[in-house]
């Protein structure tokens, strides 16, 4: 993985580091990841990679429509969502 440019700059580590998700709501209420903003811009998930459950977390791996790719986690029970990873593009 490379520098953590913009997501550590702000708030020190990436997973401590809660962002706004916007999110599809199918059948199972916030299903995916739709758009994040980072810093004060929205930028779409052009695609969701990845995801995988732990006991109370959801986590996704997403290609934001910029080339960079995070790493998401969102907890179910308090519906907060926080940045766990970052790469940037190549």
């Amino acid at each position: 993985m490379r520098s953590w440019p913009r997501a550590a700059k702000a708030c020190g580590p990436v997973g401590e580091r809660t962002v706004r998700v916007e999110c599809y709501a199918g059948y199972k209420g916030d299903e995916r990841p739709v758009r994040l903003q980072i810093d004060e811009q929205m930028v779409d998930i052009a695609d969701v990679e990845d995801r995988w459950y732990s006991p109370g977390a959801t986590y996704f791996r997403v290609l934001l429509s910029n080339g960079e790719r995070y790493v998401l986690r969102r907890e179910d029970a308090q519906d907060v969502w926080t940045l766990e990873a970052f790469r940037a593009p190549v």
